[in-house]
């Protein structure tokens, strides 16, 4: 086991950019947002949205369905990059699933356009599970199988959740990957409704995290995937601490004291076991909205040193709920790799640690946090491979 984490061996992306990692990193370096002007997303018929969706694709082989292709190919291209990079799977690799409302548009259609009628076969087509089990014949992987959910935090807690599987000895390898596929106008209607989506600006008018004239964000979609190992191996990034916690206050809100989030932030430099001084960004949360802008403004304020820098690619790739986590670390990770923070460019006048557009990564560890609707708090540690 390295005692330097456990490495991100291996990235996967399909995202609002398109199917392949290259094209979500260079989507963000060109400061391209991944929506577009949807038709048809609002109460009527004639109205329009932004949304970051998933363009089709993919296999279809691997499933009726967006939600099953894009997870299963963000899987295939992360095991192959991490091939590629000289890993080799151990004998229990497990396997790890992030996701929150999972395969929207089957499960619509059985309801809605075939009265709770369908085959066996399509049936189980609609588990959770069944894209995993089916990637797990595919590779002949024996580790165990979960799906993990906790709201928007959910990217977060999977890599928390599969740093404890390997540092325990259940796993040698996990391949975790987050998605979510779930921008329908149904639930875009109702997140509006909310007060946090915004769906009538450009990405960039509505979404400027710790900026002034935000709104809230863009929905997004995504299916992330990383093979992870203790062992080892040319990795992207190791993940050297995390933790996680729940406000226990309100479904939407959070809680303002801010005590749980603080605590999340605590606990997890203490299991990085990194000083203060050693950090260098905060790869946010940052959906857009007061309370998540002033809740992590307070918390860069008293964990991090003046020096330190902070950006979220929201604004870009859109909140991709489930996935959103996944989006960002890879984002980090693939910066870590090739030297380059692919931050937002500013559009309004704003705090003054925030990175302006792609910026040369300096030296550092990156606190990646999630704060997920509901109370849920994880914060992930990222450092360079070395």
């Amino acid at each position: 086991m390295s005692p330097q984490g456990m490495g991100i061996a291996g990235i996967g992306a399909v995202t609002g950019y398109g199917w392949g990692r290259e094209m979500l990193w260079d989507g963000l370096l060109e400061a391209k947002p991944a929506a577009a002007l949807v038709e048809g997303y609002g109460v009527e018929e004639d109205e329009t949205a932004w949304v970051a969706r998933i363009p089709d694709g993919g296999d279809p082989e691997d499933g009726p369905s967006r939600f099953a292709r894009a997870m299963r190919a963000a899987a295939r291209e992360a095991i192959t990059d991490a091939g590629r990079r000289g890993w080799l799977p151990g004998r229990r690799v497990g396997l790890l699933h992030a996701t929150v409302q999972g395969e929207v548009d089957l499960w619509r259609d059985f309801y809605v356009e075939h009265g709770g009628r369908q085959s066996v076969r399509g049936y189980l087509a609609m588990m959770p599970s069944t894209p995993m089990s089916l990637l797990a014949q595919e590779y002949g992987f024996h580790g165990p199988s979960m799906v993990v959910s906790a709201m928007c935090a959910s990217g977060n807690a999977g890599l928390i959740t599969a740093k404890s599987w390997l540092d325990g000895g259940l796993v040698d390898d996990v391949v975790f990957v987050s998605t979510d596929v779930s921008a329908t106008c149904e639930n875009l209607l109702h997140f509006e409704r909310l007060g946090v989506a915004v769906t009538d600006a450009e990405p960039l008018d509505a979404c400027r995290p710790f900026q002034e004239g935000s709104r809230g964000y863009i929905m997004g979609e995504a299916s992330v995937a990383f093979v992870l190992s203790n062992r080892d191996t040319n990795v992207y990034t190791r993940v050297v601490g995390g933790a996680m916690s729940h406000d226990a206050h309100h479904v939407t809100s959070i809680e303002p004291n801010l005590t749980q989030v603080r605590e999340c932030f605590r606990d997890a430099l203490a299991d990085a076991r990194v000083p203060a001084d050693a950090l260098g960004y905060l790869n946010a949360h940052g959906p857009g909205t007061r309370q998540c802008d002033r809740a992590e403004a307070t918390l860069l304020g008293e964990f991090f040193p003046a020096t330190a820098r902070v950006y979220s690619v929201k604004p870009l790739a859109g909140h991709c709920q489930a996935a959103a986590a996944g989006v960002e670390v890879a984002a980090a990770a693939l910066g870590y790799e090739r030297g380059l923070i692919p931050a937002p460019p500013r559009v309004a006048p704003g705090h003054p640690q925030l990175l302006d557009g792609p910026t040369p990564l300096a030296d550092g560890l990156t606190v990646k946090s999630s704060l997920g609707m509901g109370g849920h708090n994880a914060v992930v540690v990222l450092a360079p491979p070395a």
